[in-house]
């Protein structure tokens, strides 16, 4: 194991300690509010939010799939693969803080049309980061991953301990794994979105929320993926054994 290694490891485990603490008792009660909240809302509405958010997910997917350079340069070491991330993640974010203020300003309509194309922007990047680790995205078992990242990333405290546990240990979950519970993963969603990007509907003021709502998005993402796919490596490389204690 190289000396960069070493440092990654000690920094996957600060990484797993945070990821894992006990939730405050403010995280609770928000979650406990959006719960009953989310109850007000009749089931078929919920049902066409999920069916409306696994299509345009699976779409984006299939997408990025295409568009995803397969053979762009992937780094021969951990290291390697860290510096080319950080310039996919910066891109990533620009774009996203772009396309944030761009819909900001226009209020509700263009509000609302920030959550498909913020979307793609994840899903595309995650699909880069994938790929820079060595990892192909043509394997449903690799797109099912991007899929429990982007999770891990957006989601309550308990879900977020339960993804991490799954993603953890993929090598040996991933045969079980067929498809995504569609319901847990838009409601997970569109519960962390909705603070972050309430604001962001009223014109004028929304321009500015939007840019900053979604230049910190992007950097939980972006914070989470590369844990992630490092956390992966190493393991596929036998240094990293996951030893996880939800009660943490």
């Amino acid at each position: 194991m190289t000396e960069y290694e070493q440092l990654i490891l000690s920094d996957l485990e600060k990484w797993r300690k945070q990821l894992l603490k006990r939730s405050s008792l403010f995280s609770q009660m928000s979650k406990q509010t959006q719960t009953k909240l989310n109850k007000l809302i009749p089931q078929k509405a919920h049902d066409i939010i999920t069916d409306s958010i696994k299509q345009m997910v699976k779409a984006t997917l299939a997408g990025s799939n295409i568009i995803t350079n397969k053979a762009q340069d992937v780094g021969k070491n951990l290291y390697e693969k860290d510096q080319l991330f950080y310039q996919k993640f910066k891109a990533a974010q620009q774009t996203a803080v772009i396309e944030g203020a761009g819909t900001g300003v226009g209020g509700i309509l263009l509000g609302l049309a920030d959550f498909p194309l913020l979307l793609s922007i994840k899903i595309k990047f995650l699909s880069e980061v994938a790929t820079v680790y060595g990892y192909n995205i043509e394997e449903y078992e690799e797109r099912m991953f991007m899929l429990y990242v982007f999770q891990l990333a957006f989601s309550s405290d308990q879900k977020r301990k339960e993804t991490y546990q799954l993603i953890s240990n993929w090598n040996e979950n991933k045969q079980r794994v067929r498809d995504m519970d569609w319901y847990t993963f838009q409601q997970e969603y569109r519960d962390y979105m909705d603070l972050a990007k309430l604001l962001q509907l009223v014109p004028g003021f929304g321009a500015i929320v939007g840019a900053y709502a979604n230049h910190n998005l992007l950097e939980k993402l972006g914070e989470t993926a590369k844990r992630a796919y490092q956390l992966r490596y190493l393991t596929d490389k036998g240094f990293f054994h996951s030893t996880i204690l939800l009660d943490e």
